[in-house]
């Protein structure tokens, strides 16, 4: 059977608007993009009704860090069809304990327990479950300008646009400045079940931290009591260079949250990951927390083989070898393009277009569409756009992104008149 271009981009546009989302098939029009998902190999995509081919370096915010229909994770998950479904969340699985000892093997420190999930945000809502739960506490201190998810707890932790027009916030969440030292000291006290961050902010601009933040933020905590939780799930996997973005600055946290690359882009997992004292919650009760997708045994062997290519030797050496090529790439063009171009935030393969005003974004995401590019900017922050390549691509396709990316910041600075 075929399931892409079978309707034309008007029938497809019609139905999605009416039957989906009004507003984002509106946006999209008007803004010259009406692209429609279509086929996918690799590091690419194309439109379905067209020719048009992007480069995706959007990659979902990491969904795709292996790219499209990895041959390996396809041929996993084929195999795991013959034999098995969702299986039950209340009963022991083979599976799930293959799972959860291969993820302790591979993440930082005492991280031995994994509870798994759907998405990235049910994950985080799990996570401050855990610290409340084993402090007794009720505060959750994270950054201004953050994303964990559009899900209860999750959303109460990030930027306020995405939460107010649902009401006020809950009680006991707390921001602080991302980075920001002496602020996140003042607010972290005896009440403060939990400080909560992204490795790295994308939805924020790809900020780098201080070197020494997190070992901070780890004081902070083991001072306090509070609990330490990481969000990985789109700086794991590898995108940084190291299997986990937290592994740059030499800080194991008490919970760390993992997702979207976990899929292979082809089944949802999620994972919570944390030490053994917190296990301790769910002994009086080991029913009290249930998600009856998480951990669908079906989806088990494709988040084995993305952890086992991840960690095949010489993946993540060949992701740090392409992030000389991208700073190097860019050093060139900001000395090309002075009146946008303010530089490149960058860890790895995790890399944000810092560029001189919050119109860069929005523009250079059509300007870098229109040459081949499927890049967004990053929603707090929109000076920034986010460049998330997949992480097997190769040199030869990295040069090429850049010569895409040079013409694209060529076009914006024309059409902003800087």
């Amino acid at each position: 059977m075929k399931f892409i271009g079978r309707d034309d981009k008007e029938t497809i546009f019609s139905r999605f608007r009416s039957h989906v989302s009004s507003g984002k098939a509106d946006f999209f029009k008007a803004v010259g993009i009406d692209f429609v998902f279509g086929r996918r190999q690799g590091p690419f995509v194309w439109d379905a009704t067209s020719s048009k081919r992007l480069i995706n370096c959007h990659c979902n915010g990491g969904v795709f860090n292996l790219g499209h229909r990895h041959p390996r994770i396809i041929s996993a998950l084929k195999e795991s069809l013959e034999e098995l479904d969702i299986g039950n969340h209340h009963l022991v699985s083979e599976m799930r304990a293959a799972l959860g000892a291969k993820i302790a093997a591979l993440t930082p420190g005492d991280l031995s327990y994994t509870v798994f999930g759907v998405g990235g945000g049910e994950a985080i809502d799990l996570a401050i479950k855990l610290a409340r739960g084993h402090t007794g506490r009720l505060n959750v201190v994270s950054a201004g300008g953050g994303y964990h998810g559009h899900t209860g707890l999750a959303l109460a932790t990030g930027d306020a646009r995405y939460r107010d027009p649902f009401g006020p916030n809950p009680p006991g969440f707390r921001q602080v400045p991302f980075d920001d030292k002496a602020a996140l000291s003042a607010a972290v006290d005896a009440d403060t079940a939990a400080v909560i961050f992204e490795t790295i902010p994308a939805t924020y601009g790809i900020p780098i931290p201080q070197a020494d933040f997190y070992q901070h933020a780890r004081s902070l905590c083991d001072q306090s009591g509070a609990l330490l939780i990481i969000d990985e799930v789109q700086t794991g996997l590898g995108r940084t260079g190291r299997m986990w973005g937290i592994e740059h600055f030499g800080v194991v946290p008490d919970i760390m949250v993992i997702g979207k690359g976990l899929s292979g882009g082809i089944y949802p997992m999620a994972a919570t990951c944390f030490r053994p004292a917190l296990e301790a919650l769910f002994h009086q009760n080991p029913f009290i927390h249930i998600s009856t997708f998480g951990g669908a045994e079906v989806g088990v062997p494709v988040a084995m083989a993305v952890l086992e290519e991840t960690a095949r030797p010489g993946f993540l050496e060949h992701v740090r070898e392409l992030s000389h090529t991208f700073r190097a790439g860019f050093a060139i063009m900001k000395e090309k393009h002075p009146e946008i171009l303010v530089g490149l935030r960058q860890l790895g393969l995790m890399m944000g277009i810092e560029m001189v005003n919050p119109q860069c974004g929005p523009v250079l995401t059509k300007t870098l569409y229109d040459h081949g590019i499927l890049s967004v900017y990053a929603n707090n922050d929109t000076r920034v756009s986010q460049l998330l390549p997949p992480l097997i691509i190769d040199e030869a396709l990295a040069a090429e992104i850049l010569e895409r990316v040079d013409r694209g910041l060529a076009d914006a600075k024309a059409f902003l008149g800087l």
